[in-house]
């Protein structure tokens, strides 16, 4: 199924191939010309495959991205397919409609999502990618990548941040051995899985979880640290919908997914006090990276001095 782009673009793609952005910076009119839905102003469009901070390795979210993927290497030998170079731009009915985002469900709306017209949106989050995957026969992987929404800018908020994503997919014969229901065991697997994802970032913290409520997943969790003495949300997760599961040919299984935001693990790794500093063409001093968890930065993700006068955006 092709949608949307000008025939005119190097952007133009197969959307049932999942794929990266190639392009260099391109005005979004090179898109969809004359859209009366396209909300995409250029300063946002030109950040699109250009970027790509999660894929540089010198970079704090770079950085945290490959100790995500280290932890998940030694403990699931390396059963997880990885992916981070998966096209931002997606149909609303991947955004919304596969993860069972409901009709009224604020983040549809024009003021919180850049639409590039009625139909195809800048992706909201990695979960925008989740449906396709299980389709494609993946049981056990990490998407990693931009996603955009309509913020106003802040010291803790930008329209373009970036977000991993991780599915996890049981069958039958797991859950049974242990005489479990499906739903019980996904749920007790995936609380270790991230109990011990955040032990290995953050070492020995106390950590507790919050019953909350994600549209595509039930039930729905929230993890929490006590971290410089205060409680801080690390992530969400749950087990997913079986709507979704069985859409996507998973029939008979469960699964578990959770979602991260790779710029506040690095605030707080790095104690980095502005989001903005993300995309700062400057040098960014270490003296600013520095944080409160500055040496079990080091120790775990082998980070050293030579990030001193770091540009994020080299």
């Amino acid at each position: 199924m092709d949608i949307f782009i000008s025939k005119e673009s190097n952007l133009y793609m197969d959307w049932t191939t999942p794929t990266s952005i190639t392009a260099s910076r391109k005005s979004n009119t090179d898109v969809v010309r004359d859209d009366p839905t396209n909300n995409v102003p250029d300063a946002i469009f030109s950040k699109l495959g250009m970027q790509l901070l999660h894929r540089r390795d010198q970079n704090p979210i770079g950085i945290v991205k490959n100790a995500i993927y280290d932890y998940f290497d030694a403990n699931y030998s390396n059963k997880f397919d990885k992916f981070d170079d998966l096209c931002p731009i997606v149909s609303t009915k991947e955004n919304f409609d596969d993860v069972l985002v409901p009709l009224d469900h604020v983040s549809r709306s024009y003021n919180d999502t850049y639409y590039i017209d009625s139909q195809t949106v800048l992706r909201c989050h990695t979960t925008a990618n989740q449906a396709e995957l299980l389709r494609r026969g993946h049981t056990h992987f990490l998407v990693t990548g931009d996603v955009y929404r309509r913020d106003s800018i802040d010291s803790t908020h930008y329209p373009v941040f970036h977000q991993m994503e991780g599915v996890s997919v049981f069958f039958p014969g797991d859950w049974e051995t242990f005489g479990l229901d499906g739903t019980s065991y996904a749920a007790e697997d995936l609380k270790k899985c991230l109990e011990g994802l955040a032990q290995h970032l953050f070492g020995n913290v106390e950590m507790r979880w919050i019953d909350t409520y994600f549209p595509f997943t039930n039930p729905s969790f929230e993890l929490e640290m006590y971290f410089q003495e205060k409680w801080l949300e690390v992530l969400g997760c749950g087990v997913t919908e079986q709507e979704i599961l069985k859409k996507s040919g998973k029939t008979g299984n469960v699964a578990w997914a959770f979602g991260l935001g790779l710029e506040w693990l690095a605030m707080v790794l790095f104690g980095i006090p502005d989001i903005r500093l993300f995309w700062s063409t400057g040098a960014v001093h270490l003296s600013i990276l520095k944080g409160p968890a500055w040496g079990q930065v080091q120790a775990i993700f082998k980070v050293s001095s030579s990030l001193q006068g770091h540009e994020f955006l080299d």
